[in-house]
């Protein structure tokens, strides 16, 4: 994920925090619109609130003019129904012992999304796990869908799961966390969340950086690289080893914490080659850090996170970069 600015310079990581004293996800929130797609959010949800032993809200939002269906399944639009509904749910998907509450929020509202970034703040969460089940790379690439509008509306950590091949509700567990790094301080905000992740899942760290090949450049590296290949050839060379050594000492300090970590630098597109690193090491979970950029937006600024959400099934942890509950 190297951008202009930094493909020539050495990286020099944050120190992270340790983990004494950092917030864990206490409260969460899953949003159900009554669908079996949106459901593939409830394993991810289930797991995690026993790992932190969180306290979870689902909640249903009665939406205005709503369809009878979505996606071609059934779509709540009655307040007694969708109740019965969400208490069924808490007794399927959920031990008894948790915290869990069941939310139906009655006043009709144009923006859906909008309202569950507004119940968010009101609950105090710390987390939103919710289903993207928006269907084709093209349509979510131009559209977006409503787990990463909710994302670039509000500032808390949303986990986006996705439903399988079938569309049947798939298995969550965390045993692996991919995250990828661009040199960005901004985006190292996400890093203390994997963490974070990890400890409480017992699960290793996997980082990664990708450099750009020359067939990936893009804006004004692209013209760079026609008058002045030669030079961009040994940019992009010594940028490989500015990140090798970057992730290294990153790998380094969370060995030294305890951690499994390991270092992982690959040539290519960004999106492309972070799906590809995901699958190949079997990754449960990736932590991306967002400016929150969604739709048409995302789209004319290339947003790698939003690509990565368009193209893997791999469940994304994606963190507001900037605006995080986290480090509050």
């Amino acid at each position: 994920m190297i951008t202009n600015s930094k493909v020539n310079r050495p990286f020099a990581p944050i120190l992270i925090p340790t983990l004494a004293g950092n917030v864990m996800f206490k409260h969460i929130l899953v949003p159900l619109d009554g669908s079996m797609l949106a459901q593939a959010a409830l394993p991810a949800a289930a797991y995690l609130s026993g790992k932190f032993n969180a306290s979870v809200t689902l909640v249903h939002i009665i939406e205005k003019n709503a369809p009878r269906e979505i996606h071609g399944q059934p779509h709540l639009r009655d307040a007694a129904e969708a109740a019965a509904y969400l208490k069924t749910i808490s007794r399927q998907w959920f031990p008894q012992g948790l915290r869990i509450e069941c939310h139906v929020h009655t006043t009709e509202v144009d923006n859906v999304a909008e309202s569950i970034v507004q119940h968010a703040g009101e609950l105090d969460l710390d987390l939103i796990v919710m289903c993207s089940h928006g269907r084709g790379r093209a349509l979510h690439l131009i559209l977006g869908n409503m787990a990463q509008k909710v994302i670039s509306m509000g500032s808390i950590p949303v986990l986006i799961a996705r439903p399988g091949e079938n569309e049947e509700v798939p298995a969550f567990s965390c045993t692996a966390v991919l995250m990828p790094l661009d040199g960005d301080l901004d985006h190292e905000q996400a890093l203390p969340v994997a963490r974070i992740l990890a400890k409480a899942c017992l699960a290793s760290i996997r980082l990664a950086m990708v450099v750009p090949r020359f067939g990936s450049l893009s804006g004004q590296m692209t013209v760079t690289s026609r008058f002045l290949p030669g030079t961009m050839s040994r940019m992009l060379e010594l940028s490989v080893q500015n990140a090798e050594a970057y992730l290294k000492s990153l790998a380094d300090i969370l060995v030294s914490e305890g951690f499994n970590a390991s270092a992982h630098v690959r040539r290519g597109d960004p999106a492309n080659i972070i799906v590809a690193i995901a699958r190949q090491l079997q990754a449960d979970v990736i932590v991306l850090a967002t400016h929150g950029k969604s739709g048409m937006e995302a789209f004319w600024a290339g947003s790698v996170a939003h690509k990565v959400c368009s193209q893997c099934r791999i469940p994304i942890l994606l963190i507001p970069v900037g605006k995080t509950k986290m480090d509050q």
